[in-house]
């Protein structure tokens, strides 16, 4: 029901290592038509992490402090002087893949944990996160363009699992009047349940089935027995 790292990661990863110099780095992100690249020991242990964005710096600085007669906005002069540009200069002038990533202490990495849980964080580096083991070695990569693969599931899917998963198997309740219609990921539950709470629930797990964009609830109860507020 719910999408696992281990269905979205990409496991055909390319890496560098520490040592890789900046032009090799930018040839691995161009041959392989990715935005971030991780950095691994001889293990496979993952290190860090290279973006597109840690190369673009170095142009980035080039332009604004290097070229003859440019002064840098003043909001760039403040940010300079209390010392908040000093990471970013640092990786304008690096050299190769140890100076250029970010590394799991500033960004953490997520865990393959057999497959368990929800996607990363998508503000890593490059929009992307190294999926590891418990020994930190790298065993794939998840980025934007992953994470909008649970989006593309064909409607027919979509409903087979809300009337098999959801509405067949796991609620202990009567859901034999209980219709499914999926369009374009929104998903319209119709017809009525016994109880209330039931119909909540219903509408609740549907809305994590993978690929499930909306849930529209027109589901009718004969019994209200959810708690009311007083008010008081």
């Amino acid at each position: 029901m719910n999408m696992k790292v281990q269905d979205v990661m990409t496991t055909d990863v390319a890496s560098v290592h520490a040592g890789t110099p900046f032009r090799d780095i930018a040839e691995v992100l161009i041959t392989h038509a990715v935005g971030a690249v991780p950095v691994v020991d001889g293990d496979g242990r993952v290190l860090g992490v290279v973006s597109e964005a840690d190369l673009l710096r170095k142009e980035e600085f080039r332009e604004q402090y290097y070229r003859e007669g440019y002064r840098p906005p003043l909001r760039a002069r403040l940010r300079a002087r209390l010392g908040q540009e000093g990471g970013a200069r640092t990786k304008a002038a690096g050299e190769t893949a140890a100076d250029l990533m970010t590394s799991p202490r500033r960004h953490g990495h997520r865990r393959h944990d057999h497959g368990r849980g929800g996607p990363p964080d998508g503000r890593a580096r490059g929009q992307a996160a190294a999926v590891v083991d418990a020994e930190g070695r790298l065993r794939g990569i998840v980025s934007r363009h992953d994470l909008l693969k649970t989006f593309v599931r064909a409607d027919r899917e979509i409903e087979r699992e809300v009337r098999v998963e959801i509405l067949g198997r796991s609620l202990w309740a009567d859901t034999s009047k209980v219709g499914v219609h999926v369009h374009q990921g929104v998903v319209t539950l119709t017809g009525e349940m016994d109880r209330h709470s039931a119909a909540r629930v219903a509408v609740r797990m549907t809305r994590r089935v993978s690929g499930v964009v909306d849930v529209v609830d027109e589901l009718r109860w004969k019994e209200d027995d959810t708690p009311t507020w007083s008010g008081g």
